[in-house]
């Protein structure tokens, strides 16, 4: 074989090893963003029934304050509630939204971005509309009371003041230990809600760009 001949047969082995090694490559890419991508799912249906949730509490709210506008907790419970609702069912349908207008054909230090957008938004909800549940479940248990027949005379029960004691206490020892578990690196701990899927889906994106890197 000439010399020529050798080093064309040289290199289109060496394209050839490119190309395959090249296709392997997005195969495995593709793998892991499916990963990725099922990662989320939980995710999905635990913000579609807290959709459902925050549309319950609205209707809750509604029916109990424009049929006591003249009894002021009854009122106030039903405008609070109404309130929790629309944030609840808000915050729901941004974390669906981001998550489902996730493009996994871009660079991962995009998908990356999103993602990280996407758990910064997760957070915020579980502060706003998970944590506060130590306050929020005594006005929805109001509001429930406000359905009935009520006695715009009637003061206010002494286990409202003491359950508003209890959960504040409870709201604000919450908020101690997740500090606490941020310092201790603890952050990543199983949630249940969906939010350790996007850890894990940040974890393997992790593992795609390390190797394209390398």
């Amino acid at each position: 074989m000439e010399l020529d001949e050798l080093k064309r047969a040289w290199q289109t082995l060496g394209l050839q090893l490119e190309t395959a090694q090249a296709l392997q490559w997005e195969i495995l890419r593709d793998r892991k963003l499916d990963k990725v991508r099922g990662q989320l799912r939980p995710l999905f249906w635990w913000q579609a029934l807290q959709m459902l949730f925050g549309i319950g509490l609205i209707v809750l709210g509604v029916a109990c304050w424009t049929r006591n506008t003249e009894v002021p907790v009854l009122l106030a419970a039903g405008l609070l509630v109404h309130a929790f609702g629309v944030a609840t069912a808000a915050l729901a349908g941004m974390t669906i939204t981001l998550a489902g207008t996730i493009d996994y054909s871009a660079p991962v230090l995009r998908i990356q971005k999103r993602m990280a957008l996407l758990l910064r938004t997760h957070t915020l909800n579980a502060n706003l509309c998970g944590r506060p549940w130590w306050i929020m479940w005594l006005p929805v248990v109001v509001a429930f009371a406000g359905l009935g027949e009520v006695d715009p005379a009637a003061g206010t029960p002494a286990w409202i003041p003491i359950s508003l004691g209890i959960g504040i206490a409870g709201l604000l020892g919450t908020w101690a230990w997740s500090a606490w578990a941020a310092k201790r690196g603890r952050a990543d701990a199983p949630t249940g809600d969906g939010g350790d899927g996007i850890r894990r889906g940040q974890r393997l994106l992790d593992e795609i760009a390390r190797f394209e890197r390398d």
